[in-house]
């Protein structure tokens, strides 16, 4: 005997103990990697750690990608979001009990994110016609006391409807991650480029300042979603709360993943008008 488990029989299915004993080895193994990382720093350390959560930045690439111009390589992608896991890895600190997976897909994405923006690869035309979408929301908004039909935004911009749609094409460029960043808005807690797990409070001593600014922003976010049309409020929950793909929720509505991209862009400038006149009010 060798002290090894001998594989399971071809053909059969490893025994669920087995399975489990596996999971615990690896998790335990991981552990001790952390462990004795964090007393080494060794680059050797850090490069198995950054292999064996390799697969978070695959994901949160894909995600980020959903809905980008085709010449967005998603390859380029995963090479700006690895950067981002080895920084989170350099910085993270396990006594602040954080989960390493949380902490490392906000630091993926923000690598991410901040290249997409150093390119520079949205046209300024595109982001100007943003901004006339934004305030036509703002002023039909202010005087319908509702959200405005797209019939009604068209009239407002003084294009017709087919042209608002080609342009909800187009404002996709402006809206990556974009809800992400409601979320943090009026939030007074860490400064400009602060990460998550540095605006956290310590786990042994609650803020109650901190709690009670969270609670408003998350109650504001969801006073504005409440207030949009039931086909964008499916699109928000669908894409947001429920991870589905935006071809999944193409195949719940109903329509095309091209539509659904006009929709989810809708959604999120008018959430956008919303929780801008929330925090001026």
């Amino acid at each position: 005997m060798n002290g090894h488990a001998a594989p399971a029989p071809a053909g059969r299915p490893a025994h669920p103990a087995s399975e489990s004993r596996t999971a615990d080895d690896v998790e335990a193994g991981i552990i001790a990697l952390w462990h004795t990382y964090g007393e080494s720093r060794k680059q050797g350390l850090r490069d198995r750690l950054v292999l064996h959560y390799a697969p978070l930045v695959k994901y949160v690439a894909g995600r980020v990608g959903t809905g980008l111009p085709a010449h967005v390589d998603v390859a380029d992608l995963i090479q700006s979001g690895i950067f981002g896991l080895v920084d989170a890895i350099e910085k993270f600190e396990p006594e602040r009990g954080l989960k390493f997976e949380t902490y490392a897909m906000q630091r993926i994405r923000g690598a991410i994110l901040d290249d997409l923006r150093s390119q520079d690869w949205v046209p300024r035309s595109v982001r100007s016609r943003a901004r006339d979408v934004e305030r036509a929301l703002e002023r039909l908004g202010a005087s319908l006391q509702r959200t405005p039909t797209d019939r009604e935004l068209a009239a407002e911009l003084k294009i017709g409807l087919g042209e608002l749609r080609e342009l909800y094409a187009q404002l996709q460029l402006t809206s990556v991650v974009a809800l992400d960043e409601l979320i943090a808005a009026g939030r007074s807690t860490g400064g400009p480029g602060s990460s998550l797990a540095e605006s956290l409070p310590d786990e042994g001593a609650e803020d109650p300042i901190a709690s009670l600014v969270d609670q408003d922003s998350r109650r504001q976010l969801a006073d504005a979603i409440a207030q949009l049309a039931e086909r964008d409020r499916v699109v928000v929950t669908l894409y947001y709360f429920e991870n589905l793909t935006l071809a999944e929720i193409g195949k719940v509505l109903g329509v095309t993943e091209s539509r659904v991209c006009q929709l989810h862009t809708r959604a999120v400038l008018r959430l956008r008008t919303k929780l801008n006149e929330q925090l001026e009010a």
